[in-house]
């Protein structure tokens, strides 16, 4: 069976749930093969071992932290050489689509961005996506080169597939070339204890309904109750009411959950973009022709003030 490349997301060695994700689709067209860059090799193996990889190709070089994404492309690319795969699957992440397109130009191929499936095909993967702010889904594949494909991340349950896990020493040349843009400082994100937006299973939205920075911590109290990410329309963030970094839109970050909650949120065409893709929708807005009823599988016509915190209330009571 032909090999296929997984790009690994880790915190040193500690493996993202994007990247079983991957290695699960991986195993749908091929062998998982997967590529791990950076300290904490030892860790992962173990993990990406349990979930399919039959190797996994390593390598640490101070050029992978020192500079931006060039000198990992180099790395994926001495992986792509060494083993010839079937397909190269990365998380559609910024980070690694960045590095996707840059390896696809390389080796002369055609690149699938934010796949939410994935299966085999008689010519190759067949990568299926949500087009035109998720208005319709399509069915693509490669024509030309080794398929280079993206995941958006929630679009499969990660499954424990036992395979050997082999791991085996990658020799990478980070080409001067690559050294163009080096990395000067790091600051680290504050950590709110909730889940990553774009990897969360559950994520509860506040829009313009919110009236304010001072009441989204009735959003908040929502996603601390059922253990999720906070998230923001344009509009709240536009107005300051929360950092951009936790926007989801067309101009923000695009979610897939199994369930998204939308508070306040009239449902334009910028933000439905970034999450309607999610598994269930529940909209609570006290508009009953907001046309974010349109999409949604529930929906709740009140006052957010009213219905968010009962709802926090009953969760709290239900998980006792």
């Amino acid at each position: 069976m032909a090999e296929v490349l997984v790009y690994v997301d880790h915190v040193d060695g500690a493996v993202r749930k994007p990247t079983l994700e991957l290695l699960t689709l991986a195993r749908r067209i091929g062998e998982p093969v997967a590529v791990h860059l950076g300290p904490g090799a030892d860790t992962a193996a173990a993990t990406l071992a349990e979930h399919g990889a039959v190797k996994v190709l390593t390598a640490d070089a101070p050029e992978f932290a020192d500079y931006l994404v060039a000198p990992k492309v180099d790395a994926l690319q001495a992986a792509y050489e060494a083993v010839s795969p079937a397909a190269v699957l990365l998380p559609s992440s910024t980070e690694g689509k960045e590095i996707g397109a840059r390896l696809a130009v390389r080796i002369g191929s055609g690149i699938i961005t934010d796949a939410v499936d994935l299966e085999a095909g008689d010519e190759g993967p067949v990568a299926t996506q949500s087009v035109f702010a998720a208005s319709y889904t399509t069915k693509s594949r490669i024509t030309t080169g080794t398929p280079v494909i993206t995941v958006k991340p929630n679009s499969a349950a990660p499954e424990a597939a036992p395979a050997a896990g082999t791991v085996e020493q990658l020799a990478v040349t980070v080409a001067e070339t690559s050294k163009g843009t080096k990395v000067v400082s790091r600051t680290p994100r504050e950590s709110t204890g909730r889940p990553d937006l774009t990897e969360a299973a559950i994520v509860v939205s506040g829009g313009r309904g919110v009236n304010g920075a001072e009441n989204f911590p009735v959003i908040e109290a929502l996603a601390d109750s059922l253990g999720a990410a906070v998230g923001a329309s344009r509009a709240a963030v536009d107005a300051g009411w929360y950092p951009h970094t936790n926007q989801v839109g067309q101009t923000g970050k695009s979610v897939s959950p199994q369930l998204y909650i939308a508070a306040g949120i009239s449902g334009a065409i910028q933000h439905r973009a970034g999450m309607q893709t999610s598994k269930t929708i529940v909209a609570i807005n006290k508009d009953a022709e907001a046309p974010i009823f349109d999409l949604v599988d529930y929906g709740v016509v009140g006052d957010l003030f009213e219905v968010v915190p009962a709802l926090t209330d009953e969760v709290k009571a239900r998980k006792g």
